[in-house]
């Protein structure tokens, strides 16, 4: 023990070896964190970490000047001849002079109104400066938490790893990523490659940290931050934005910094306050130390987020680039009180990279080999901020404990007491798992399937499943059954579903299903079963129509390229009608329940379509135009890319099997796609059409069916795939069909501008949709509406006025819904 020890000792001691280190205080002799520490004139630095303590790693011995940025302190520069390795320098910073005197201030416009202006105006000059960059990235992830509950819901929330103290209060998550990254501003393209990755008290390492993430670019005119913010540089930030001067200083440079007060000109809307400092003359960000709310992000479980960035000129470039930066949150949700930080440093510019064609692709992320298996000698030497003690503590701590943790012992005594069978288990749930041998078995809770419907009254599905995973890299199976049993009709029917998968790349997927279930007349699904048990119970509405199936599937799917996402099926199925077995509700009115015919809801004797056996095939591709992907060791993150649309294309052949009448050929075709309009809020469509081969007198449930709604205020309701006054089984079509459903959430660009309605910080929101048939009267519909409605953070209510036309016949009303579902 005793050798190792002395070994690793020579190691951190021969890593150490150029390195300049120390501590950098204020007067008061408190560690100041976050600080930028460069050699004069270069991009090469760092930055302090929470204790004030810091690292500069450099080539040679030599006479250097060391540099101290810090927004609101003095800059500091020091002459140093360093001729022996580690260096010791620290350095104590005074808080800036902010002075008005040199400042002409006019009495005509507020003279911050005027720096900005400058700004907005140089924004194309100062981006072009560094349009094209390689750049070395660091980032570090923190998350800390305080009283941590020991349950929640029933059960055991465990040790969140190992990092908790006797109050339960620590480190739940520590990160470190270093990686190149390459940018290019047009046509705009980003590529990050990671070189090493850590995570503390995990084998693989990989750590979320990415550069993308962490570009928070107020040049651009929005910005990803919690939520789609307008930048206080903006084309059009006068409309959220009021600014104040409070002042100046000069740099080390003699440049003059103007200090400028954001403020919002409504409360809550989506903006920044806090401070950004520019350069005068130059036009140029100099730092940046703003904060958001939770209510301005409209995510309730924040209390604010905060961000600071700084700044250093380039002599190569004449231009002002970012160096380091920070960003802090605090979460308070349901007793969880998490609080975090994820600090990133820039160095190594290289601002004439040599792109090629290769150089940009869809895969936007990559992992350097090894990179997740650096040990902690390397990391010594690599980290360019030194970690505090108590992420030192963190590292030594969980990299002892994850040790134990993959013993067989440890597992089984972790399932020994995860594995405890309760008296709520039956209705909550229940799981068995063996860790070591990576199996688990659950069973679904009754409560979580329990609904009513005038087929089969009150009914219960029973879910059990058995999963086994093979590897890390996405090999596993799983089997599932599920049992359902309806008290009115007094039937069972089981079901069962088995899946294999073998990657976590293309994703190949094969399950074979089998059973009875029942299924909506419309398989797009258009009431839910909680709404329809509501509706049912509560207003005697039994909107739901269903029939019973017996079938035998197989399934197959897999991205076969990078974007195409192929999947097929084939399916044999023994169709039945069903009728009502039950009256029974909550409530007593004079209007019975409807039949459970879709075609005439007042016939209860006929049915929608009579006993039948049918082949079903499936083949189609869903394209993700120009997919941008991420590539981890394990497994591919697809992304997705919003400047183009998603295209889902199918073909499905029917073949009766003692009915050649209810065979078929239909094609159908989706295409949407969700658009950032930046500070005008975001445009969505969505269409969708399909043609039978041949028209025929066909089954029901095979026709095209489109997803009506006849629910004031639905539990889930997606506006860009239904309709909200058309009934649920009115339209439907065996020849041709096209739909099409678009709207635009303005957020604060329309009522932000209004007096009075801009202090309620609401989102105006305007749609219309269109319903063709061949030879069917065309339906539309327009709405308006205001989402974000609420109190203080909870904000998730939408209301809309819809009109609607068929001929001429026209229909107005009302639909409520949860803001959460577009």
């Amino acid at each position: 023990m005793k050798k190792i020890t002395c070994l690793l000792l020579f190691f951190t001691a021969f890593y150490a070896a150029g390195q300049i280190q120390g501590k950098i205080t204020n007067t008061k002799g408190e560690a100041l964190s976050f600080v930028s520490v460069y050699l004069n004139k270069t991009l090469t630095g760092t930055t302090s970490n929470d204790n004030g303590d810091y690292l500069l790693n450099i080539k040679k011995k030599g006479n250097y000047t060391v540099v101290f940025q810090f927004i609101g302190f003095k800059t500091v520069k020091k002459n140093v001849n360093i001729t022996s390795f580690p260096f010791t320098l620290n350095a104590q910073l005074t808080q800036e002079n902010i002075i008005l005197d040199e400042i002409s201030i006019s009495t005509k416009d507020n003279p911050a109104n005027a720096i900005i202006r400058n700004v907005i105006a140089n924004k194309e000059k100062n981006t072009n400066k560094s349009a094209n960059y390689a750049a070395k990235f660091y980032s570090r992830g923190l998350y800390k938490i305080k009283d941590a509950p020991e349950k929640f819901l029933g059960e055991s929330l465990g040790d969140f790893g190992g990092g908790l103290d006797s109050t339960r209060s620590g480190i739940i998550y520590l990160s470190e990523t270093v990686s190149e990254i390459k940018y290019q501003k047009k046509p705009k393209k980003f590529t990050e490659k990671i070189i090493a990755s850590k995570v503390s008290g995990r084998d693989n390492g990989i750590s979320f940290n990415r550069a993308a993430e962490a570009n928070i670019n107020f040049y651009e005119n929005s910005i990803n931050f919690g939520n789609d913010l307008i930048s206080p540089i903006s084309n059009n930030a006068f409309s959220y934005y009021n600014y104040k001067l409070e002042g100046g200083f000069y740099d080390k440079n003699g440049k003059l910094i103007n200090k400028i007060l954001l403020i919002p000109k409504r409360k809550n809307d989506r903006v920044f306050e806090g401070y950004l400092y520019i350069v005068e003359e130059d036009w140029a960000i100099y730092g940046a130390d703003v904060t958001v709310s939770g209510e301005q992000v409209n995510l309730p479980m924040v209390k604010f987020l905060k961000l600071k960035q700084d700044f250093n000129y380039s002599d190569k470039n004449d231009a002002w680039v970012l160096i380091s930066q920070s960003i802090g949150f605090k979460v308070d949700l349901l007793g969880f009180k998490v609080d975090g930080k994820f600090s990133s440093a820039y160095s190594n510019y290289n601002f004439s990279p040599n792109y090629t064609e290769k150089t940009f692709t869809n895969e936007v992320l990559s992992f350097e080999k090894n990179a997740t298996q650096k040990d902690s000698v390397y990391w010594h030497n690599l980290r360019p901020v030194p970690l505090t003690q108590e992420e030192k503590a963190d590292y030594t701590v969980k990299d002892s404990i994850k040790v134990v943790r993959k013993t067989k012992k440890y597992l089984d005594s972790l399932d020994l007491k995860t594995n405890k069978f309760n008296l709520l288990s039956p209705i909550t749930g229940y799981t068995f798992r063996n860790s070591h041998k990576k199996w688990a078995f659950s069973f679904d809770g009754i409560i979580g399937y329990f609904n009513f419907n005038t087929v089969q009254g009150f009914n219960s599905t029973l879910g059990f499943n058995y999963r086994k995973r093979q590897n890390d890299a996405g090999k596993k199976w799983n089997l599932t059954t599920k049992i359902n049993y309806g008290f009115s009709d007094k039937r069972l029917r089981p079901a069962f579903f088995y899946t294999k998968n073998w990657n976590n790349y293309s994703r190949p997927s094969v399950t074979i299903s089998g059973g009875v279930t029942t299924p909506q007349f419309n398989n797009r699904n258009p009431i839910s079963n909680l709404d329809n048990t509501v509706q049912s119970l509560l207003r005697q509405k039994n909107y739901l129509k269903i029939y019973e199936k017996s079938f035998a599937k197989l399934n197959y799917s897999e991205e076969i390229k990078n974007g195409i996402y192929f999947n097929s099926s084939l399916e044999y199925a023994h169709r039945k009608p069903l009728l009502n077995t039950t009256d029974y509700s909550f409530v007593t009115k004079d209007l019975p329940y409807r039949s459970n015919n879709p075609l005439n809801e007042t016939d209860f004797t006929n049915t929608a379509f009579n006993a039948h056996k049918v082949w079903i095939a499936n083949i189609g591709a869903t394209i993700i135009f120009n997919q941008k992907y991420l590539s981890y060791p394990n497994q591919k993150f697809n992304l997705g890319n919003n400047k183009y649309p998603s295209l889902n294309i199918q073909y499905r052949k029917i073949i009766g099997v003692d009915n050649s009448t209810l065979s078929s050929d239909a094609f159908l075709a989706v295409l949407k796609q969700d658009l950032n309009a930046g500070n005008y809020g975001e445009f969505s469509y969505n269409l969708r059409g399909g043609k039978f081969l041949k028209k025929k007198n066909i089954a029901f449930m095979d026709n095209f069916q489109v997803k009506g709604n006849q629910v004031l205020f639905p539990l889930k309701n997606s506006h860009l795939d239904r309709f909200g006054l058309l009934d649920y089984y009115t339209f439907f079509s065996n020849d041709a069909y096209a739909e099409a459903h678009w709207q635009h959430n303005f957020k604060g660009a329309v009522l932000g501008k209004i007096p009075l309605f801009n202090k309620l910080n609401l989102h105006l929101v305007a749609g219309s949709k269109a319903l063709l048939a061949t030879n069917r009267k065309p339906y539309s519909e327009y709405s308006l509406g205001i989402k974000n409605i609420g109190f203080g953070k909870w904000r998730f209510l939408r209301v809309d006025y819809v009109h609607s036309q068929q001929g001429s016949n026209t229909n107005n009303g009302f639909l409520f819904g949860l803001s959460l579902f577009q």
